[in-house]
């Protein structure tokens, strides 16, 4: 991409946050329209058939008035409620955004020790020619940890890299993105054994943990396959730039680069150990960042100011994603404090209620898609839903794994989309993408999947699944 080309794309694209402002503000408007109302909550979980309406105070009274405090009459959002729930939306995401900042210093780190454009260059070197097959077989890599592992937030580090890796190969930072973000979100989307979706929802639907995951296979066999022929023939580099080989080929690792490299892979490796053995939080996985940059420092050779500064430099290229991620959060405490979030709801259950199984099954696929919206956390999406959910498909012949795929398709393709998804903001801030350049790009992919999604919980019911 061109220098005017540049400037010209971020002049068509909206600010992100100006993106999730409009967000926020339709969100308090939202809690001016929908009536309030609570479910009974046990251990975290709707209780099903508890729901009952509230008293609720809105209009123009409301919008100067001080935001809702906890044992005081409910109100909708005022202009007061907006601004406050920003910071309330920064606290409420605080784990997530201090692992994004861990992640962008321990990069920055990383980056200083010059390792990781030695890496690059020598990938594009060896890339020459088949520059298909390694965006073939990174995609793959990824999807397969996002759909049996449930990996989404230990790739945002791989984002800054893949962003150097699509500048040396002709690329913008869309390559970055495309080729990270679409295979994570397929493998979410899928789920062929992810725990953070399935330990959740499946035994609340009634059905053994893991099981039927031979249908959940194969639409992961076939929408990896979909996903990776879109980004290969959508993604195209830029006429006006020139892979160089020469040099990438006959570049050098010291042997310091070569010790940060090893520490990068079997940093890898410890990751997915840590995170799979002992459920490794945000917190736990911020801390590894933070030893790991440490390591990166003293294994690079970096003097200590030096590696303090790459590390500020590091934090200060993810402070757009940590904002987003709050705002992000700021949409659901504003749902919240209205108490309209159970509203919605209890509203789209009494839709989906006495239609066929096929329209059933669909219906709950759309009801967890415009949760996604107000909730992107897959378990507490799964924890407030889907008690709701499975008894009104089983009064409608639909089966508890019929419904664990509607709710697992519904989650993850929301969250492609969605711009109150902490994680898909981070993705675009690390790799310098607009969230319209996104949509754009990804629009086509979604619809198509979405549309494949739709038919396959049509014909579910039907073959016994």
């Amino acid at each position: 991409m061109t220098a005017n080309e540049g400037t010209n794309s971020r002049r068509r694209s909206l600010h992100p946050v100006v993106v999730m402002l409009a967000v926020l503000v339709l969100a308090a408007a939202i809690t001016h329209v929908v009536g309030a109302g609570h479910f009974t909550r046990l251990d975290g979980r709707v209780v099903p058939g508890s729901y009952h309406p509230m008293s609720k105070l809105d209009g123009l009274s409301t919008l100067l008035a001080p935001p809702a405090v906890h044992g005081a009459p409910v109100k909708a959002a005022g202009l007061l409620s907006i601004l406050t729930s920003v910071p309330e939306g920064l606290l409420k995401n605080a784990r997530l955004i201090f692992l994004v900042l861990m992640v962008g210093g321990m990069f920055g780190v990383l980056r200083k020790t010059g390792a990781i454009d030695a890496a690059a260059d020598h990938l594009v070197g060896r890339a020459s020619g088949h520059v298909h097959l390694v965006m073939a077989s990174i995609m793959i890599v990824l999807a397969l940890g996002s759909t049996f592992l449930g990996f989404i937030s230990e790739y945002l580090v791989l984002i800054p890299i893949a962003v150097l890796v699509g500048e040396r190969l002709g690329y913008g930072p869309l390559f970055a993105v495309a080729v990270v973000g679409v295979a994570a979100k397929i493998g979410y989307t899928t789920s062929v054994t992810n725990p953070y979706a399935l330990i959740v929802a499946q035994p609340i639907a009634g059905v053994p943990i893991f099981s039927g995951l031979w249908l959940r296979l194969i639409l992961f066999l076939s929408f990896i396959s979909i996903g990776i022929i879109y980004v290969i023939f959508r993604l195209k580099p830029d006429r006006n730039r020139e892979i160089t080989t020469t040099e990438a080929i006959g570049s050098k690792f010291s042997l310091r680069q070569k010790l940060v490299l090893s520490s990068l892979l079997l940093a890898g490796g410890l990751l997915i150990w840590g995170c799979t053995t002992y459920k490794w939080g945000a917190t736990d996985i911020s801390a590894f960042y933070i030893a790991l940059a440490l390591a990166f420092a003293v294994l690079g050779g970096l003097p200590a100011p030096k590696a303090a500064d790459a590390f500020v430099e590091g934090l200060n290229s993810m402070m757009l994603a940590a904002l987003l991620i709050g705002l992000a959060g700021a949409v659901q405490v504003l749902l919240q404090q209205s108490h309209v979030l159970d509203t919605l709801i209890f509203a789209a259950t009494r839709l989906i209620h006495g239609h066929s199984r096929a329209l059933t099954a669909n219906g709950i696929m759309a009801t967890e898609m415009l949760l996604g919206v107000a909730i992107p956390s897959t378990a507490g999406k799964a924890a407030v839903s889907m008690p709701i959910l499975a008894p009104i498909a089983h009064l409608s012949g639909v089966s508890g794994q019929t419904t664990v795929l509607a709710f697992i398709l519904g989650n993850g393709l929301t969250n492609m989309i969605t711009p109150t998804s902490g994680m898909l903001l981070a993705y675009l801030a690390a790799a310098r993408v607009g969230f319209g350049e996104w949509i754009r790009f990804v629009a086509p992919l979604f619809l198509l999947l979405l549309l494949m999604s739709g038919a396959v919980l049509a014909i579910a019911p039907h073959i016994g699944y």
